[in-house]
């Protein structure tokens, strides 16, 4: 009986690490930034999609899916220049589940912020990115990755 009792704990929490872990386990990212004009950069946020996974847009095109979002740390020597922009093979595939079309990536999406320094200083753009995944069968929980990306000097 206490055999059974524990392998029934151990299996529960393993479950439960699992589910946790979501979608941050299916996507590895990578932060980087280059310079396009004087005090101006390009954040590029890389997602790398586990391939029986596919991961939702910004716009994921209906109510359901987490869509893939931003939020950036104030930073009062940068200035956030426009919204960020998705350059990936998008795929809009009619999903019943979600009751209609959605918006999607697979393998793998470049998100890009363009980004403005006040005054030549060497700073970071901080903040974190949620998304979640889903393959085939399931959805797993939806992740946030906090990241910093040093831009300047």
């Amino acid at each position: 009986m206490k055999k059974g009792f524990l392998l029934s704990i151990l299996l529960s929490a393993g479950i439960l690490a699992t589910a946790q872990s979501g979608s941050s386990k299916a996507v590895i990212w990578n932060f980087s930034s280059k310079k396009i004009a004087d005090n101006t950069y390009e954040v590029r946020m890389t997602a790398s999609i586990n391939a029986k996974y596919h991961m939702y847009a910004q716009n994921v095109g209906v109510e359901g899916p987490v869509a893939t979002t931003f939020k950036f740390t104030k930073n009062p020597l940068v200035a956030v220049d426009g919204k960020v922009k998705e350059e990936g093979k998008l795929v809009q595939k009619r999903e019943e589940v979600w009751g209609g079309n959605v918006n999607y990536y697979e393998k793998s999406v470049d998100f890009v912020q363009v980004v403005k320094l006040k005054g030549k200083v060497k700073t970071n753009l901080a903040g974190s990115v949620e998304f979640m995944v889903c393959d085939d069968k399931q959805c797993l929980p939806p992740s946030e990755v906090e990241f910093k990306v040093n831009i300047g000097g």
